[in-house]
């Protein structure tokens, strides 16, 4: 079996700390620590990981592993697997990393850019261009859990204002990948044709199941809106086995559509479907979700408004954290101010989430239907649309989303995080075929045309 070296280095992200990594560097393999506590490993899991380097000939290898609880105890983590999509800066790899010595120097050797926080990024990207990404899919070491935090609690590390520098930093790493595999797209667009005839001008869309507790001060929240054109409120009760509907047929007003699916499977993305393809939805489908409010009766207004003075496909707000009872939560606004005209729809494949509220020119929408599932729908169709068309963004915050124990990514379990994860990063495989498709396909057009 080939040499594996681990280099005895702690903590490492920076270009810097990485070329010193690479002159060290003499074995078949190096190991990389990337987290802040040295892993325990034994020459049994390090033969192991050897052999599986040796026959995958990947270019990078991560493993499954334990961790050890302050209780004394282990739990068994298991990583998600990779795939192109999975070009995330959060994707979790566990703290080690087993890369081809030979692909670490052709990598850093390369790199021109001296990152503080993205060297590592930009080192796995580099070499998922070169080979494979290897998830061993067996537990290979042992390391202490040091993020005990909830899945809701964590999820918003990227958007807090403290990590702002390294951001920026990932933001380029990954527009650098892009435009090595082709991927990228420059900032132009397609005219955004919203149709001429229409019920009314704005619906507000919320799909409900089971929100007893929540649905009518969100549905209020959307009667409440003061416009100066007319609008209703589209709700889509999932068949709810509590006193949802009970709730609803409490709210008397003509502005109030119910709607109830006629089969039983459908998820979130199922009912905006069926919402945004009713004949009373309006030019502009805006989303509101059924334990949410809007943060003032004007909300509905500056949506629209966006979508006239900007030509977009689609308008995406931003909004505060609340607990449930309205009090405000860290890190506050989040306001994705990492979206730029420039380069957002690219930089949209770097991280998991857009935004909210979230609005859909409604003609646009209707050929980009969202995928019927639960999670990630919207950001699915969020990025078909950035394809081809303007997002505007709205930085101040529109929307109050409330976090309680109701939310169904309050806390989740590592294997729910995973799925989660791995169907977004499906969706970010999907999307970067369907670039990569689109820019070869312009590029021919151009060498007809000459």
């Amino acid at each position: 079996m080939a040499k594996i070296e681990l280099i005895n280095k702690i903590g490492v992200r920076s270009t810097a700390h990485l070329k010193k990594i690479a002159q060290e560097a003499s074995g078949t393999y190096t190991l990389i620590c990337t987290g802040l506590v040295m892993p325990q490993i034994t020459d049994e899991q390090l033969n192991r990981w050897g052999h599986v380097a040796d026959d995958s000939g990947a270019a990078m290898l991560y493993a499954d592993h334990w961790l050890a609880l302050e209780d004394g105890t282990t739990r068994l983590h298991r990583c998600a697997d990779y795939q192109p999509g999975s070009i995330r800066d959060d994707f979790y790899f566990g703290p080690l990393v087993l890369v081809r010595t030979d692909m670490l120097h052709r990598a850093m050797n390369q790199t021109n850019t001296d990152y503080l926080a993205a060297g590592m990024y930009d080192l796995r990207l580099r070499l998922s261009r070169m080979g494979a990404i290897w998830h061993v899919n067996e537990p290979l070491y042992l390391v202490p859990l040091t993020d005990s935090r909830n899945s809701g609690e964590r999820q918003f590390d990227y958007v807090d204002p403290r990590n702002r520098e390294s951001q920026i930093e990932m933001e380029h790493a990954a527009t650098a990948h892009l435009k090595a595999i082709g991927a990228y797209l420059e900032p132009e667009w397609e005219r955004a044709d919203y149709g001429e005839r229409w019920p009314v001008e704005a619906s507000v869309i919320i799909p409900v199941r089971n929100r007893e507790k929540t649905i009518a001060d969100a549905v209020k929240s959307a009667l409440e809106q003061k416009c100066d054109f007319e609008f209703n409120v589209i709700v889509v009760d999932n068949h709810s086995t509590d006193s949802t509907a009970k709730a609803l047929a409490a709210i008397k007003s003509e502005k109030l559509i119910v709607l109830t699916p006629d089969e039983t499977f459908h998820g979130i993305g199922g009912c905006w479907n069926m919402a945004m393809q009713h004949e009373k939805c309006g030019k502009f489908a805006v989303q509101l979700d059924s334990d949410d409010l809007y943060a003032s009766p004007h909300t509905l207004q500056k949506i629209v408004d966006e979508f006239h003075r900007r030509d977009c496909g689609a308008v995406i707000g931003s909004y505060s954290l609340t607990d449930f009872s309205l009090k405000p939560l860290p890190p506050g606004i989040i306001d994705h101010k990492e979206w730029t005209d420039d380069n957002g729809r690219n930089n949209a494949l770097r991280i998991n989430g857009l935004g909210a509220p979230r609005a859909f020119a409604t003609a646009i929408a209707r050929r980009y239907p969202m995928p019927d599932v639960s999670y990630g729908e919207d950001y699915a169709m969020c990025l078909q649309i950035s394809r081809h068309y303007r997002i505007g963004r709205i930085y101040e915050s529109l929307y109050l989303c409330r976090r309680w124990e109701g939310n169904t990514d309050a806390a989740l379990s590592p294997e729910a995080e995973n799925r989660n994860n791995h169907y977004k990063d499906s969706l970010r495989t999907t999307e970067l075929r369907a670039r990569i498709t689109l820019n070869a396909n312009r590029k021919k057009h151009e060498r007809k045309k000459h």
